[in-house]
């Protein structure tokens, strides 16, 4: 089958390189100025690359220049992909989006399901259409979220599940055995795009949803953070505590430095396990970690 594929960061480098491994032919790429490996893959397996931004007709003397794919294969893309780039295959136009869809579109949905305590998440394969994750479903398969794992815990799960389900698709469509269901778009949510700014704790929050928050923003991404005395602080791993405190302390206030830093949220204490700064700070008792710089 010959493919087209749109693909950024290192998701998107494990596909096209299990593509190449297992002898597809790959058309043309499309990535972003960022995912350098993607482009020398290319280069060295001559193969055409459009690179940056295709959007407003940008990659329009690129696609006249290449052939048809019966396969459009995105993964991971960066960018939104508009009908001059659809339209330029045979038979299918598909994404690999990270969730169960329809719930969880838009972007970063696994550190979303984490941080919303979903029990599971999973890989759904859908016609691109104009709209946001919401084509005609091809595949999909669920995937478990244990009360421990990170965002980056469950990015691993994609780094394998993703090559062995774009084989799935592709032998799907050769095989003549597509069957596509159509997304139920009342039961549909969406997910803006996370940026590091967006890690900041509340601790008002119950101390289940902090739990969430640091985890899913956990190393290598880069963590849910808070301020003490003007300092950042940032946190990749909490644990409940069973410390005592009083109902009227204010939430945010450390009540143990002896041993472990614990800290009272609106419903319990939690003990800061692992955390980086940049300067040598001294907790004292009492103080409050402040959510504003």
């Amino acid at each position: 089958m010959e493919l087209g594929l749109l693909v950024s960061g290192n998701l998107g480098l494990i596909v096209l390189m299990d593509m190449l491994k297992n002898k597809h032919k790959v058309l043309y790429v499309f990535t972003d100025f960022n995912s350098v490996e993607i482009s020398n893959a290319c280069d060295n397996n001559n193969i055409a690359c459009f690179k940056g931004n295709p959007r407003n007709n940008r990659a329009a003397d690129f696609l006249s220049k290449v052939n048809s794919p019966q396969l459009l294969l995105s993964v991971n893309y960066l960018f939104i992909v508009e009908q001059d780039i659809i339209s330029k295959t045979t038979e299918f136009a598909v994404n690999i989006h990270g969730a169960l869809l329809p719930t969880y579109r838009g972007r970063t949905p696994h550190i979303w399901a984490i941080i919303n305590n979903e029990k599971q998440t999973g890989i759904t394969a859908h016609l691109i259409t104009a709209g946001c994750d919401e084509g005609d479903i091809l595949y999909q398969e669920v995937l478990p979220i244990n009360e421990s794992e990170t965002g980056n815990d469950l990015l691993k799960k994609f780094n394998a599940r993703y090559p062995i389900i774009v084989e799935k698709i592709i032998s799907i469509i050769e095989n003549g055995n597509v069957e596509l269901k159509k997304q139920d778009n009342f039961k549909a949510t969406y997910f803006e795009k996370r940026t590091p700014s967006d890690g900041l704790i509340n601790w008002n929050w119950q101390k289940e949803r902090i739990k969430n928050w640091v985890r899913a923003q956990a190393n290598p991404y880069p963590g849910s953070f808070t301020f003490y005395n003007g300092e950042k602080i940032i946190i990749h791993k909490i644990e409940f505590s069973e410390l005592g405190f009083h109902q009227n302390d204010k939430n945010g206030k450390i009540i143990s430095v002896s041993d472990d830093l614990i800290v009272k949220t609106s419903n319990g204490a939690v003990k800061i396990v692992d955390f980086e700064i940049e300067k040598n700070l001294y907790f004292k008792l009492g103080d409050i970690l402040d959510e504003r710089h």
